[in-house]
């Protein structure tokens, strides 16, 4: 039989990953720890290819970023984690009562939940018992009076368990002692430097430039009150997969809500051009895909009967509109017809997600579970009775946040596609 050999290929198309050799075994053969170290890597390069390019890369479970209050700041440092920063050696208050860097009115901390993420290596992060993190001690000298700052979790190993060794090898490349285990850990990450998105469509075949998990942005650090859970945005967090899909992130109505005519008018832009229906996306799309057809609003006349009467109502895209722009994260579509709204109408929106395509030629992930893509509107649009939306870590009733705990809630069902289908009723006045 031929051997035939594969050439080792460069540019865009290079598989990135180490030659895959495993250790052949015969009868006789001298094995040194080099041989064993070697077997390792090649089942551990194998399980970050299967992770990274089957399943993807990202938080699974936990890893949640909350405040820790000053009060209880030196109970939690006191059963933290050894991978989270102390304040040995934190600056005090002055005698004169004014705060030095890093004093106590400067000090932010953080607790990092317990959880497990994926990094874009394939490595795996396991934070066991939570940390917590003083900002301030966690960042480089020349970053230290920054008011955000982002934090996250890097793979790190460290050798354990010193070992005697038996005797030296001929080379004498070892030591009297030896560490005999590698421990698996996590390293905290904190930087004022935003961190780079990535923007790969296909993460299997290359791997990318970063290796921390990051977890959330942190805000107002030069303020002297406590860190409030607002302060904490988590919208950093890449949750696990593959790839993460475009989403709907914000429309400029209240779905369920009722609006008066002249409200609705006014939504929908019937007599203002600056009016319209506005959809916002969690990353880009292109524009091309924005056709007619693709959105569609219909309203269902009211009436006492079943045989009320279903109307189309004629819009067109007012923005991105006419443009060179080759994406965009949102758009407006506007009314261009004169029908009129009366009390008990019912206004049915209809975004056909699945012909909307992201940068990556994907369909967009379009439904509206449970009808809770947040309102992004402003001012009366909403209604003077519009309930407001939950922040990034709490809400109101059942279901508040999505099932990974993390919100705001946002279109998809992780299936792709489909059809965003949102709704509004009319009425003549204001009850």
């Amino acid at each position: 039989m031929t051997e035939v050999s594969t050439p080792t290929q460069t540019g865009s198309t290079e598989f990135d990953v180490p030659p895959l050799r495993r250790l052949r075994y015969f009868h006789g053969q001298l094995l040194s720890a080099r041989d064993f170290q070697r077997e390792q890597e090649y089942f551990r390069e194998k399980l970050k290819l299967r992770m990274r390019c089957l399943l993807g890369y990202g938080v699974v479970c936990g890893l949640l970023v909350e405040p820790v209050a000053p009060d209880h700041q030196a109970d939690d440092t006191a059963g933290a984690d050894d991978t989270a920063p102390t304040d040995e050696g934190a600056d005090t208050p002055t005698e004169s009562g004014e705060d030095t860097p890093g004093s106590g009115r400067r000090r932010r901390k953080v607790r990092i939940t317990p959880g497990l993420g994926v990094d874009c290596d394939g490595n795996e992060v396991v934070v066991r018992g939570g940390c917590v993190v003083d900002l301030w001690e966690a960042l480089p000298e020349g970053e230290r009076d920054a008011d955000t700052v982002w934090i996250g979790v890097e793979y790190a190993e460290r050798a354990v368990e010193p070992t005697r060794t038996v005797y030296n090898s001929s080379c004498a490349d070892t030591s009297d002692c030896e560490f005999g285990w590698t421990d698996e850990s996590h390293v905290v990450r904190v930087t004022t430097e935003r961190p780079p998105d990535d923007d790969r469509c296909d993460t299997c075949r290359t791997r990318c430039g970063h290796k921390v998990l990051w977890l959330a942005r942190i805000d107002g650090l030069r303020g002297h009150g406590p860190l409030r859970p607002r302060h904490v945005h988590l919208d950093v967090r890449r949750p696990f997969g593959r790839r993460v899909p475009t989403v709907i992130t914000g429309i400029n109505w209240v779905h369920g809500h009722t609006y008066t005519v002249a409200e609705a008018k006014e939504l929908l832009g019937t007599q203002k051009d600056t009016g319209g229906l506005v959809v916002h996306f969690s990353d880009d799309v292109r524009v091309d895909s924005l056709q007619p057809g693709v959105v569609e609003v219909q309203v269902i006349e009211g009436g006492a009967g079943r045989n009320a009467d279903t109307w189309y109502m004629g819009g067109t895209f007012a923005e991105p509109g006419e443009t060179e722009d080759e994406f965009t994260r949102h758009f407006r579509y506007r009314q261009t017809t004169r029908e009129t709204l009366q009390d008990g109408d019912r206004v049915m929106v209809t975004v056909r997600a699945a012909f909307i395509l992201d940068r990556c030629c994907r369909p967009v992930d379009g439904t509206n579970v449970g009808g809770k893509v947040p309102y992004v509107g402003r001012g009366r649009e909403a209604g003077a009775d519009a309930e407001p939306e939950p922040d990034e870590r709490g809400g109101r009733g059942p279901c508040a946040l999505p099932p990974g705990g993390v919100g705001p809630w946002t279109s998809g069902s992780g299936a792709g596609g489909d059809v965003f289908e949102s709704w509004f009723f009319i009425t003549e006045e204001r009850r």
